[in-house]
């Protein structure tokens, strides 16, 4: 069912038009954006991680983490967190440990595995970042002020959670 079926019949409000239009797209692009990683695994002959693991060891990067921290830091948007987790380090991917304060809670970080998996990620989307420029579908600036309007979106949505209870 698509995101427009909501709308009303014969309404012609054009901001709600803009608004339906820019959340399928949201939805659409990061369903592509797995597409992307899941062809660049296939291209390099990874085929025992899938592109949300993938994503999630690009997101943690370097740091340290407890499993609630991916989703409150924005590293996980999905419902899983601890199934993707398990698979990653029974994979060999990360690595996890109880912490030693609060013995309740598991700090991850990424193993060497974890990296390499991290760099080729990185290194797929710094090919794309350049493509963008060079075939000039978009400008550093337009580039800017998209990310803006998004982190305006975001905040906006955030808020309207907070503000529900």
């Amino acid at each position: 069912m698509s995101i427009h079926a909501s709308v009303e019949q014969g309404r012609s409000n054009v901001v709600l038009e803009g608004y339906l239009e820019a959340l399928a797209l949201v939805e659409r692009l990061h369903r592509l954006l797995l597409d992307v990683i899941k062809d660049e695994f296939e291209r390099v002959g990874i085929i025992e991680i899938n592109a949300v693991q993938a994503l999630l060891l690009f997101n943690i990067g370097d740091n340290e983490v407890t499993a609630g921290e991916l989703k409150t830091r924005g590293y996980y948007q999905g419902s899983n967190v601890s199934y993707n987790l398990k698979k990653l380090v029974e994979m060999g991917y990360m690595h996890h440990q109880r912490c030693e304060i609060d013995r309740r809670s598991v700090r991850v970080r990424l193993t060497a595995r974890g990296r390499e998996i991290r760099d080729l990620i990185s290194a797929l989307f710094a090919r794309h970042a350049d493509g963008l420029i060079e075939k000039d579908v978009i400008d550093h600036d337009t580039l800017g002020d998209m990310s803006d309007t998004l982190r305006r979106m975001e905040r906006y949505w955030t808020d309207q959670i907070r503000y529900i209870y």
